[in-house]
């Protein structure tokens, strides 16, 4: 989206006109501008309207929203119990099962049935789920957040920007695997056709297109980063910064993405339920937690607030802008460790350090605690004769590595990979290797690290980990 007053080759250009005439652009810019106005706010300020903010979504909750008003009763309080963020613990969690069950009672009765967009996860912990955002303004709201973050790197709407996420675009048959859209601007790229072959195609595209940004998957970025290092292919020399979303970025690849790319790689955190949005400071790898799109609670394993910076715990979030379908203490499933602030950049916004990722993405020890891929090292030349991988879990304490093979792979590549991923896991940890011929991308396009086959439960409140039979997925 066009920043508010900004011009366009030293004038205001046809496309900021008529972006100016859609209702969508309106809420784009009230929030752009806001989002310009608080991040230079104090902490109290930012704190200030939260609680009014919230204070907002309360009131509507009780009064039009069934599920809400059932929650309160049942919970014998009323909004005005609520001042603070803190007090939300007075509520229960939103589960992702209770959003599948109750999905009718948690839309708004004061807003019309054309307001309702529909919208559903790609399942990725294993339950997906259906939603509403509200139709023209949520998305609009949403690129105003995101617009907001990229300016960190210097991100300008006027920029090009490749795009390497879940597209599926073109076909073997022509040999073109990519398109321009917003105006010839972005040049959305395909994931499902990455191969071997048709690399070098993509790699000559890309510097033909000049693009000042790359924006995609990790895992999809990575294909493309690693095809150049293995190929001493030199970084694209008009790209400035690598913008990865949608998925955990672990720190192997960052370092392959900044060693190829020859750029800055920046993260950002979210989810597709639009509950909590956090990006990464200019100034360091921490991310920032915007406080004007939600309230962010980390909880622990005893169901209560994690306590100090360093601490890990489930990210809990509250929306404090879709109306239409609230989500108010939301449990995200995913993991994330606490910041230590004041940030050096100057802002004011809560701070996490490290996304660990989502609980599904974790393999359980033998002592059924939980390892995350973060602190594994895969960024080992073990993996050097490794075209793909995937390390798949289905009973406690054991795990196998789906390998697909490059053609040099030799018996001690095998003997090597297996003693270095076994340090990585530990003691409690066994493993297993198996030689696959491809490792499917998921259907949005994402190509997974980690199948976790175990219901896995951060808060020791659902059980603990629970070891169950299952058939083997992917033999």
């Amino acid at each position: 989206m066009v920043r508010l007053g900004e011009r366009i080759c030293g004038r205001e250009s046809f496309t900021a006109k008529a972006l100016g005439l859609l209702p969508a652009y309106n809420t784009y810019r009230k929030t752009y501008a806001l989002l310009q106005e608080s991040q230079g706010w104090s902490r109290e300020e930012l704190a200030a309207h939260q609680a009014k903010a919230l204070s907002r979504l309360l009131d509507h909750a009780y009064e039009n929203v069934p599920y809400y008003r059932r929650v309160f009763q049942e919970q014998s309080l009323v909004p005005e119990d609520i001042q603070t963020p803190e007090d939300l613990v007075l509520l229960p969690f939103l589960t992702r099962a209770d959003l599948q069950t109750n999905l009718p009672d948690l839309k708004a009765q004061n807003y019309p049935e054309s307001a309702f967009e529909y919208v559903t996860t790609g399942g990725s912990t294993g339950i997906p789920v259906g939603f509403y955002y509200e139709r023209g303004v949520s998305r609009a709201r949403e690129w105003a957040f995101m617009k907001t973050q990229w300016d960190r790197v210097g991100y300008r709407f006027t920029d090009r920007c490749a795009v390497l996420r879940g597209y599926i675009v073109g076909s073997a048959k022509e040999g073109v695997y990519w398109k321009k859209t917003l105006c010839g601007r972005w040049l959305l790229m395909s994931s499902h056709h990455m191969a071997e072959e048709t690399l070098p195609a993509y790699i000559d595209r890309i510097k033909r297109f000049k693009p000042r940004f790359i924006q995609g998957y990790p895992s999809t970025a990575v294909i493309l980063a690693r095809y150049m290092r293995e190929h001493g292919i030199e970084p694209f020399p008009t790209v400035k910064a690598v913008l990865c979303g949608s998925e955990n970025l672990y720190p192997w690849q960052r370092d392959l993405l900044t060693e190829a790319f020859g750029c800055r790689v920046f993260s950002w955190y979210g989810n597709s339920e639009q509950t909590v949005l956090a990006g990464e400071c200019e100034e360091s790898c921490h991310y920032h937690i915007f406080p004007e799109y939600g309230i962010v609670e980390l909880i622990g394993r005893d169901g209560q607030p994690v306590q100090g910076p360093g601490a890990m715990g489930e990210v809990v979030a509250t929306n404090l802008t879709n109306f239409v379908c609230p989500l108010i203490r939301y449990r995200t499933m995913d993991l994330a460790t606490a910041g230590r602030g004041p940030c050096t950049c100057g802002r004011s916004y809560p701070i996490l350090e490290r996304v660990e990722g989502r609980v599904q993405d974790f393999i359980v020890t033998g002592k059924g605690e939980l390892l995350s891929g973060i602190a594994m090292n895969i960024d080992t030349d073990a993996f050097d004769n490794v075209k793909q991988f995937q390390f798949y879990q289905e009973k406690v304490g054991e795990v196998i590595l789906n390998v697909v093979r490059k053609p040099a792979f030799s018996k001690q590549d095998a003997e090597y990979l297996y003693r270095e991923v076994s340090r990585s896991c530990g003691d409690d940890v066994l493993i297993t290797i198996r030689y696959v011929d491809n490792i499917p991308l998921t259907a949005r396009g994402k190509y997974r690290y980690f199948v976790q086959d175990l219901p896995i439960h951060f808060s020791e409140r659902e059980g603990g980990i629970v070891e169950h039979a299952s058939p083997d997925l992917l033999a």
